[in-house]
């Protein structure tokens, strides 16, 4: 079995809590194919399972299936970049998606959707809350190249660099150490 299992993310991490909607996003994210595993979006039960936080509730359509697959690739543009011509795409794409505020009930404002499909919506909504809660920086890739897993950084420096400490970081150290010690062996002549 491969170690990049491709699951559906965690709630809490050895740093802290996630969020349910980050947990959501992540999963989201990482069911493109990557690792060598496939598009978990091909296949319908993984899919729904994929798109349930998100308010999906029965048949997927192709038409939701292709706006989700544009929102996941716009998305991932983002993930460690900063470039506001990839925002703008995200702007462009989101535009389909209406809401209106809702004020209801007294001391609170709620956003209901009007426009748009209601999945799409509710992705395009939960970006919007991590971005304006200052969190979308802590969404990054692995930093191991064969691994490259979407995750969040919970550490208070957001300096994480691994999905998994465990499995990622440590193969990477432990691959730098014996690189090291093979140039040094290498070098005083051994």
């Amino acid at each position: 079995m491969s170690p990049y299992t491709g699951g559906m993310a965690t709630r809490t991490d050895r740093d802290g809590a996630v969020p349910d909607a980050v947990v959501a996003l992540v999963d989201l994210l990482n069911s493109r194919p990557y690792a060598n595993l496939g598009d978990k979006l091909d296949d319908p039960a993984r899919a729904a399972e994929v798109l349930r936080p998100f308010g999906h509730d029965g048949v997927i359509s192709a038409e939701r299936l292709g706006l989700v697959r544009a929102l996941r690739s716009d998305l991932l543009g983002l993930v460690g970049a900063d470039d506001p011509g990839a925002w703008a795409a995200l702007t462009g794409r989101a535009s389909a998606v209406t809401f209106l505020q809702d004020f209801s009930t007294p001391g609170r404002v709620e956003l209901r959707q009007v426009t748009g499909d209601p999945v799409a919506g509710r992705i395009t909504r939960e970006v919007a809350d991590l971005v304006s809660a200052g969190n979308w920086s802590r969404l990054r890739f692995c930093a191991n190249d064969e691994c490259q897993e979407v995750f969040y950084d919970t550490t208070r420096s957001r300096t994480r660099r691994w999905h998994s400490y465990e499995y990622c970081g440590n193969r990477t150290n432990v691959a730098a150490y014996r690189a090291r010690s093979a140039e040094a062996s290498r070098a005083s002549g051994a």
